[in-house]
């Protein structure tokens, strides 16, 4: 929530573009290469032409810096990079924020940052950033937002003066996308933030009340004879692994490598050869009891990192590859008499991946991205005979994934985006294709967005095909804004196979009015509020499902406190068409209300904290949630800090799908649904390039049934049922890393991983906490401890070695 206010909350739309002439600048061109130390000595430094009289962002509009908390930056370039030299004054340096942390991690600095965008066309640009401590940041920038799991190789370093403190920073011409055009004019802004002050500057200024900031560039103009350079890098790495499970031990060890290819200037090509993922961070895994899949967010650093592209249209959820075999789950049902299951793999191994991605000058978005996965195989044991069989639960694959995007006018752009997976042999394959459009108008006052999708899947010699659309109009400028729209599937859309979808057979129909300020007042710098409603019919009938009306509120004060909350309410009866996991049959539902509120301090200080609570009730019904959420964090000193968080919710009396019958009886069961997370998180930083990290969770949820079980009647109302069985859960996953990490040179790793995991579900839901602890302390603890070391090589420097 916070690390938004400092720093990405960039991405803003407002009213009206500002009067203001664009800045521009000139860069000096030089024949030696500066020292990076953060020490402006060389001559050249003197003679390069300024970039200042930075006017303020946030949280004012406009404004200029007083004299003795200015800003300069100078520019210089050469044949292999281009540099610069920033001097933020400051009246009072020892009270700059020093608070260590690793790469990207924004935590209570100051920083300079630079936003280039060698095409200058308003929507693509690249950030890097250098914090008061030295810390790097960097991210790309598109219509979705700011992607920080992208990285570049690059160098700076700062140094605290006694009325300034100033960075220096060199970033290779491999390190950006520019034409092969003898004279170059870049975008460019520079940015500002003075924690103490919570004020952040800009160099050209930026009108908060229209458009993207992207499109408030200034100009970088003099780079003239240079040219794009190889871009070509290699990543080997090396890793090996020691496990531990119920007094079994094995080991692990493999070798492979990532590459990096310039094809041309504007188009890169990423590989990832003989992949491992053995170090990525666990999921959140929950007690799921809904109907819908569980979704989780992707940590492969080579699904996360420069896929902006691939995002367009939410058809690519990465996770599906070298997730779970489609086969997993009918391995047990098919077992003959006398079998059992010898081993059932639960994930894919990927063999390869690659991604090509990049844009022209003239704005056409161009990605493709290809992974195959192995066969994969259950083994099955004949208890009598010993003999063994194998039954293929996913054959060898192919995911596909296809991006042409073409933006205009700096604000808007078109779309086509096709994924596809081929298995082989006679398993099921898939093919979906989406037109998109995202238009603006010149004025940035007005959008509309729509998309039309059709899916294809072929299984068990049959077609089936489906379609899904959108379209949306909203006001996205001025004080006050408004969106409306209109979605709708129908029952044989699915995009699963590489994509992500929880509901089909839906249209929806919404619409949302909000009111915020752009100046601050005497008591806020920033408060928003909004009105939203939707209405939900099945798409095939035009059956009423659901309602929802929603006021949020947002507010964040000159002291840094912030709060908020929602009042959330639906009106009559809602049909729930998916809890019964019966197509046609609906559970028919009295309203609900709901009502949420959050108070976050002010991170600034050593001791900050974050509450949130929520209570949730059915009209006329004992059905009621009660949700409690503590955090509070310590910083001990700038490299360690600490962070605690305690969430505990109870639902009572939920009426709830338990089981479907052979003779098509559907059962429901009174429950209670308890859960109690723990996770703590804590990070030593012995610098900026070596970090000790502690990340542990314990999530525990029992279920607790009533005696009574009820059957779904044709109506959507519940009858008593005679059937009886024990469906109580109760449910625990422990997971506790603590890793060191060291960039022992640019783009160069080495990381330790301890991990310690486990896991239990049984049907003791009366325990307590404590008693549940010792009983998950029975079950056996998979220990983990594992290296991998990572080596960047760039072809341009191994060719100046050699």
């Amino acid at each position: 929530m916070k690390k938004s206010l400092l720093i990405v909350s960039l991405f803003i739309f407002s009213l009206s573009h500002s009067q203001e002439k664009t800045k521009s600048v000139n860069a000096l061109r030089i024949d030696k290469n500066p020292v990076i130390d953060g020490v402006l000595d060389e001559d050249f430094w003197k003679n390069a032409e300024p970039a200042q009289n930075f006017q303020m962002f946030k949280p004012g509009d406009g404004g200029n810096e007083s004299e003795d908390m200015k800003t300069v930056v100078k520019i210089a370039y050469d044949d292999e990079a281009i540099y610069f030299g920033a001097t933020m004054y400051d009246i009072n340096p020892k009270a700059i924020p020093m608070q260590f942390g690793g790469r990207d991690q924004f935590g209570q600095v100051d920083f300079f940052m630079i936003t280039i965008n060698p095409n200058n066309d308003g929507q693509n640009d690249t950030e890097f950033i250098v914090m008061s401590t030295g810390a790097q940041g960097d991210a790309k920038v598109s219509s979705e937002g700011e992607d920080f799991s992208w990285n570049a190789v690059w160098e700076s370093d700062v140094k605290i003066n006694k009325d300034s403190w100033v960075a220096e920073i060199k970033i290779p011409y491999s390190a950006l996308r520019f034409s092969n055009s003898p004279e170059q004019t870049w975008g460019v802004n520079f940015h500002r933030k003075i924690n103490r002050l919570n004020e952040q500057y800009s160099w050209n200024y930026i009108d908060k009340k229209v458009g993207l900031f992207t499109q408030y560039s200034g100009l970088v103009t003099g780079i003239n004879n240079i040219k794009p350079p190889t871009r070509l890098s290699f990543s080997p790495y090396a890793f090996a692994a020691l496990n531990t499970f119920n007094g079994d031990m094995d080991t692990d060890y493999s070798i492979g490598m990532d590459l990096k290819y310039g094809i041309n200037e504007s188009f890169t090509l990423d590989a990832t050869l003989i992949p491992d993922f053995g170090q990525t961070a666990f999921d959140n895994q929950v007690l799921n009891l809904g109907p819908f899949e569980q979704q989780y967010s992707e940590k492969r650093a080579f699904f996360t990192e420069g896929t902006e592209l691939f995002s367009k249209g939410f058809l690519f959820y990465s996770r599906r590859i070298g997730s779970r075999p489609t086969g997993y789950g009918k391995v047990q049902s098919n077992l003959n008499e006398n079998e059992e299951i010898a081993s059932n793999p639960a994930k894919v191994n990927m063999i390869n991946a690659l991604k090509v991605s990049g844009r022209t000058k003239n704005g056409l978005g161009i990605g493709f991205f290809n992974a195959i996965t192995e066969k994969t195989s259950a083994e099955i044991k004949n208890t009598l005979t010993n003999e063994t069989r194998e039954v293929v639960t996913e054959p060898l694959a192919n995911y596909n994934v296809l991006v042409l995007d073409q933006q205009f006018n700096k604000n808007s752009s078109i779309s086509f985006v096709n994924t596809n997976v081929t298995r082989n042999g006679s398993f099921r394959d898939a093919n979906v294709s989406a037109l998109l459009f995202d238009i603006s108008n010149k004025k940035n006052r007005y959008k509309t967005t729509g998309d039309f999708k059709i899916s294809n899947i072929q299984e068990n010699g049959e077609n089936k095909s489906g379609y899904s659309g959108l379209l949306e109009f909203a006001k996205i400028s001025g004080n006050y804004q408004y969106e409306f729209g209109h979605s709708r599937s129908n029952d044989t859309y699915d995009i699963n196979d590489l994509g992500y979808q929880n509901r089909n057979n839906l249209a929806v129909y919404w619409a949302e009015v909000s009111y915020r300020i752009f100046e601050p007042t005497k008591i806020f710098d920033d408060y928003r509020i909004s009105l939203s409603s939707n209405f939900n019919y099945q798409n095939d009938s035009n059956q009423f499902a659901e309602n929802n009306f929603e006021l949020d509120f947002f507010f964040f004060t000159k002291t840094r406190f912030a709060f908020g909350g929602e009042i959330t309410t639906s009106v009559g009866d809602q049909y729930n068409f998916y809890e019964s996991r019966v197509n046609g049959r609906f559970f028919k539902q009295n309203p609900v209300y709901l009502i949420n509120g959050w108070v976050s301090s002010d991170y600034r200080k050593k001791f900050a904290f974050d509450v949130r609570s929520t209570y949730a009730k059915r009209y006329s019904l004992n059905n009621e949630l009660v949700e409690l959420s503590i955090s509070p964090r310590y910083r001990f000193s700038d490299k360690f800090s600490v962070i605690y968080k305690l969430n505990f919710s109870k639902l009572a009396n939920d009426e709830g799908w338990v089981t479907n019958l052979d003779n098509g009886d559907i059962i429901f069961g009174n429950r209670d649904v308890k859960t109690v997370t723990n996770t703590l998180t804590g990070n030593l930083s012995f610098n900026t390039k070596s970090t000790l990290a502690l990340s542990f969770r314990h999530y525990w949820s029992p279920v607790k049934y009533g005696t009574n079980f009820f059957e779904l009647n044709n109506e959507g109302t519940l009858n008593e049922s005679f059937y009886q069985g024990n469906h109580d859960i109760n449910y625990n996953i422990w997971n506790l890393d603590l890793s060191y990490s060291w960039e022992f040179a640019p783009g160069s790793q080495f990381v330790a991983l301890y991990r310690n995991t486990i896991f239990n579900e049984d049907k003791l839901a009366n325990l307590n906490f404590r008693k549940n602890l010792d009983n998950l302390f029975n079950e056996p603890i998979s220990n983990n401890f594992s290296v991998k070391f990572i080596y960047y090589l760039d072809y341009n420097n191994v060719k100046n070695w050699m």
